[in-house]
């Protein structure tokens, strides 16, 4: 499955020229790091003719293109270099060997050049504002500087390289980000620094104190690296998640042809093949039932805990475990149309849209680093032109003073520096974020849609109802059934089992045991005949189950798995299997509730129990959607979305990864799927539905943080500015 192109787009490497023909095509961008660099690639290959549209992904740092006519592949990778950017083509639909080499190596250059700056800055940031002080005190000034120098050098040419080279490219290609507020600031703090160093006497002779601005540069490079370092992560777990998915199908299929079965590699499989499915294996791709029975447990993509009982014409979907029997069937959907595919390209859909979110400060920096600039060039000619001797002395001492005042520090630090306290302040309320993007979407959150299966429930199902016969010993009820159930692996037998251990009863084996596909077990119990299953069962077995009919259908009515257990040909009762609600949905639902927000529940599950189970939870039955099958479970949180409401979706399973990834805000239970955790902006460690509001209200105020630290910096710059470009002189 690792291998399988992605259906519609084009392999590029080998052709020169692409043709309109093409449904779409891929590339691979290099170099990007933030919302503008997605909004120059999209324009740059936009501007391209023959490119009808273009959406570039920061999550998986991929191109899709849709083509009206043939477009040479290198009129494409050419537009991308011009923007200041490398590009090649791609056929896989998941991120290559080569991609991850490179992934890789990003991080670990991110992770060196910040150890750098951080190892080499400390001792910077120590001289630059404890240096008066004892013992320091004792290394005149002069030294301090040089040793600054010295080491602020390797800080801010090769830590902070990424950002003097993207302050050229930006000048190059006339546009404003954070790359060139970054830069030009350093340098501006670090040349005036280093002109103060090497030529304090100069500055002595023109009348300005030789002051050193060292710190200020490395203290940027090392807090935006970090932040850089944080991202790459991000976006690492977003492949890793991909990879997982495809994963979860099997490498290989065993294929009939008469009373020949041969294992075939998956890729090779086709529809229309017979294909032979044992027992305990997974089912290798999407198809139909032709021979055989089997219970198949479909939880991996419907998060439902009961398997599914099919025969012959069932449909039946890849990567699902198959149950006690065997079967064959007929393949149908194969490769990139599989239910398994569908649901890694809605993921990765999902997750380019929401890699667009612009972050505040590249906003702030397409206005402001303009208005700087053309400020400090202003203060150089006013100065030169109409100020007092020495005119290119002061000039040049108001240009450079602008440049250092204006230098990022608030800006650049406003949003990491708030979002290491709030993400720290997150882990310790069992909040994982993965970063500012995700804060800023959570707080505009006014809709929040749960998951039913082990998010608003454990997750499995468990005897929650032991309704004994009229005479019958209600632990000789549970006693029979767990004999009977002792060599099963169902998971009804299982919840059977445990219900049997948690009452202390005495659990014996069987002394004969059969089970009967889609109806239950038979066997014999200390010598007498045992069964325990569905009405038809008993009827089979010439049971008379009337007396407990009431009962059963009062049952099933909320939603709950009902079995009948009979002995000798008579009924001993009752036992009821549901997926037992967590002690605190209640409330954690009423408090969200309480607070104004709009929450809903969504299921593959029948409409039935999903409406006892959101009953018990507080959730109105008009906002409950159930039986919703994986693939259209992000179709729901568009529908949400189209109306105006900001969602977050919180799930735990595999089906669940692509509304996670659809939501404005995809909240992740812990005790989930690495794929929903990766798929996920926010994880609740402890699987606590506390968390859902504490994850919340963390966001909202650490937004409001950034939002005070946003206003200080411009309040900063707007009287710092003209005070550094002579305005009180």
């Amino acid at each position: 499955m690792t291998s399988e192109t992605n259906p519609g787009s084009q392999a590029l490497a080998a052709e020169a020229t692409l043709p309109a023909s093409a449904r779409g095509v891929d590339l691979k961008i290099v170099g990007m790091h933030c919302a503008a660099c997605v909004s120059r690639v999209e324009e740059a290959l936009a501007s391209v003719t023959g490119v009808a549209d273009a959406t570039v992904n920061l999550a998986t740092e991929r191109a899709h293109l849709r083509l009206v006519r043939d477009v040479p592949v290198e009129a494409l990778t050419r537009a991308v270099r011009m923007a200041g950017y490398d590009a090649r083509p791609v056929s896989a639909a998941l991120e290559d060997e080569r991609e991850r080499r490179e992934r890789a190596a990003t991080i670990a250059t991110l992770e060196r050049r910040l150890a750098i700056a951080v190892l080499l800055g400390a001792p910077v940031v120590v001289l630059g504002n404890l240096g008066s002080l004892p013992p320091l005190s004792a290394i005149d000034m002069s030294t301090q500087s040089w040793i600054q120098l010295a080491l602020a050098t390797p800080v801010q040419w090769w830590a902070g390289w990424p950002f003097v080279r993207g302050a050229w490219r930006s000048i190059v290609h006339r546009t404003a980000d954070m790359d060139l507020l970054i830069g030009t600031g350093t340098l501006a703090a670090y040349g005036f620094s280093l002109a103060a160093t090497v030529g304090p006497q100069a500055f002595r002779a023109l009348g300005l104190a030789p002051h050193v601005y060292f710190d200020t540069a490395v203290v940027i490079v090392a807090l935006i690296l970090l932040g850089r370092r944080l991202e790459a992560g991000a976006r690492a777990g977003t492949s890793r998640a991909m990879r997982r998915l495809m994963e979860l199908a099997p490498r290989t299929a065993r294929r009939a042809s008469g009373d020949q079965v041969e294992e075939v590699a998956l890729a090779a499989v086709r529809p229309g093949d017979l294909l032979l499915v044992r027992p305990g294996e997974k089912i290798p791709v999407d198809g139909v039932v032709v021979e055989g029975h089997s219970a198949v447990d479909r939880s991996i993509l419907t998060g439902e805990p009961i398997p599914v009982e099919v025969a012959a014409g069932d449909v039946v979907v890849g990567a699902t475990l198959n149950g006690a029997g065997a079967f064959r069937m007929r393949a149908e959907r194969v490769g990139a149309d599989s239910v398994l595919m569908q649901i890694v390209r809605l993921v990765q859909q999902a997750q380019g849209s929401k890699a667009q979110v612009a972050r505040v400060a590249d906003r702030v920096a397409a206005v402001f680093v303009p208005v700087v600039i053309s400020i400090s060039i202003a203060a150089f000619v006013l100065w030169f032109d109409f100020g007092p001797e020495p005119r290119i002395t002061r000039a040049l001492l108001a240009a450079v003073s602008v440049m250092i005042i204006a230098c990022p520090c608030a800006l650049g630090l406003a949003t990491p520096t708030a979002l290491i306290v709030g993400t720290g302040r997150g882990a310790e309320l069992g909040v994982l974020v993965r970063g500012a993007e995700v804060l800023e979407a959570a707080e505009r959150v006014d809709t929040l849609v749960f998951d039913k299966t082990g998010t608003l429930t454990h997750g499995r199902p468990e005897i929650v109802d032991v309704v004994p016969a009229p005479g019958v010993d209600a632990g000789a009820l549970l006693e029979t059934a767990a004999a009977l159930e002792a060599r099963s692996e169902h998971p009804i037998a299982t919840a059977v089992l445990r219900a049997a251990r948690e009452r202390g009863r005495r659990i014996v084996e069987p002394d004969d045991f059969a089970a009967v596909p889609g109806r239950g077990v038979v066997g014999v119990v200390g010598g007498r005949v045992a069964a325990m299953g569905t009405a038809a069962l008993m009827a089979e077995q010439a049971v008379d189950a009337t007396p407990l009919e009431a009962d059963r259908l009062r049952l099933e009515a909320e939603g709950k798995t009902v079995v009948v257990v009979a002995l000798d040909g008579a009924p001993l009762g009752l036992l009821a299997a549901g997926d037992r609600i967590k002690a605190d949905a209640p409330q954690a639902v009423a408090r969200l509730i309480g607070e104004g927000l709009e929450v809903w529940m969504i299921t593959g599950d029948n409409r039935r129990t999903a409406e006892a189970v959101a009953s018990r939870v507080g959730i109105p039955t008009e906002r409950v959607l159930a039986e919703v099958l994986p693939e259209r479970k992000s179709a729901e949180v568009v529908r949400l979305q189209q109306r105006g409401r900001r969602v977050a979706m919180v799930g735990d399973g595999i089906n669940d990864a692509p509304a996670l990834a659809q939501a404005d805000v995809g909240i992740a239970m812990g005790s989930g799927t690495d794929v929903a955790v990766e798929a996920s902006g926010m994880t609740l460690v402890r699987a606590d539905l506390a968390g859902v509001h504490a994850a919340l209200a963390l966001a909202r105020r650490t937004m409001q943080v950034i939002r005070q630290n946003l206003f200080w910096a411009f309040a900063y710059n707007v009287v710092g500015i003209p005070v550094a470009a002579g305005a009180l002189y």
